[in-house]
């Protein structure tokens, strides 16, 4: 009888562990998040915008259509949250578990020597009581920061913060994401290394000063991983267009070793993140993704290191625009969606060698009108496409 009992109950553990086990989805799909939608005080005290205190809310809830059919304003379904508050991020990250986006990647600044828009991170996210759920990793933002995101500057050029750092600035942040991300358990790592991807590769390397100063940087900073107790860093570049064993905008392709730009720097992924950044978007959203996927034998035949297939859900900057009407995507649906999903998993399972990563654009980027988050159009339909996607 005892024996008996023994073996129900170690049946018992067997199903649940195997069925915990098998239940967990195949495919890493990452959504970038533009954390922007909160009460940032950089964005009055030193930016003298969004001054109703709801961050880039206020451009999404003004904007006005400026052609015949524009879909503006982009209307949220659950309103205009603020994103820095845990009750908030608890409701994204079951919503996100649900329909099969699996991991974030967060839009991370720092100007002038201190953090920008860390607020829907360490409070929002972080403090969210389902957090560790859901996988994050940062994407550095290190582009030069201007009135781009100011809704009523028609001139995109004047400049609030420049995007170069130097090597004690790399330094101190480094430390700080170490200690704070990396440490996390569900930081987002391959091959055992928390990942860390950086927007502006050219950008980097000119604010540290050449080639062989940025790789003393990195260098320096996965050696900072491994005494913290890591197995290092996966650097992860993002690719705008492609050059042949290149990265576009990236000063010194070739050094004295002649290795090319990402094996010299140690980088080992690419990924993207728009599709804007290296196909014109003034078309028909299936023209526009064709074209983009395309890009995919491409960027995997001129890279040694693995490519990450990305997939753009919209482009419509107009916002953030306050005169004549900008280039944007037109035709969009979840069903046309759908399909370039499929063609981004159809490439991770032509590749089982690498990590079943996807990344997305984006979550919430409102402001550029490319957003998973339920709108009162579609309402879930574009979640909806991830999962049949991805989880059914």
């Amino acid at each position: 009888m005892y024996c008996n009992m023994k073996l129900n109950y170690l049946f018992v553990f067997l199903v649940v562990f195997c069925t915990s086990v098998f239940a967990q989805q195949k495919y890493d799909v990452a959504a970038y998040v533009w954390p922007a939608y909160h009460n940032e005080p950089r964005f009055k005290q030193e930016m003298n915008i969004f001054h109703d205190g709801k961050g880039e809310w206020e451009a999404v809830y003004k904007a006005k259509p400026k052609f015949e059919g524009h879909r503006q304003p982009r209307v949220p379904l659950w309103g205009y949250l603020d994103e820095a508050d845990p009750k908030v991020q608890e409701k994204v990250i079951d919503t996100a578990l649900e329909y099969g986006v699996n991991t974030f990647i967060f839009d991370w600044y720092w100007y002038d020597d201190k953090p920008f828009l860390e607020g829907v991170l360490n409070n929002g996210f972080l403090k969210a009581k389902n957090n560790e759920k859901m996988k994050f990793y940062l994407m550095w933002a290190n582009h030069t920061h201007t009135t781009y995101i100011d809704p009523n500057e028609s001139d995109k050029s004047k400049v609030y913060w420049q995007g170069e750092v130097s090597a004690d600035i790399f330094d101190r942040f480094t430390d700080h994401i170490i200690k704070d991300y990396f440490s996390r358990p569900n930081y987002y790592k391959i091959d055992g290394k928390p990942v860390f991807a950086i927007y502006e590769l050219g950008t980097f390397i000119n604010g540290l000063g050449g080639m062989k100063e940025a790789k003393l940087a990195l260098d320096k900073f996965k050696d900072k991983c491994v005494k913290a107790g890591l197995k290092g860093v996966h650097l992860q570049a993002i690719l705008w267009g492609a050059l042949p064993a290149t990265i576009s905008a990236t000063p010194g392709d070739k050094t004295e070793t002649q290795e090319n730009t990402v094996k010299y720097l140690g980088f080992e992924s690419l990924t993207n993140y728009q599709w804007c950044h290296f196909i014109p978007a003034n078309q028909d959203y299936a023209s526009w993704g064709e074209q983009a996927v395309a890009k995919y034998k491409e960027f995997d035949e001129n890279f040694s290191i693995p490519y990450f297939p990305h997939v753009s859900i919209d482009w419509d900057p107009n916002p953030r625009y306050p005169g004549a009407a900008q280039p944007a995507v037109s035709g969009v649906t979840p069903e046309k969606l759908e399909k370039f999903l499929y063609k981004a998993k159809r490439y991770v399972d032509e590749h089982p060698n690498q990590r079943p990563l996807i990344t997305i654009n984006a979550w919430n980027e409102w402001a550029e009108g490319s957003s998973l988050e339920p709108d009162t159009l579609y309402k879930y339909g574009y979640l909806e496409a991830v999962k049949r996607v991805f989880k059914d």
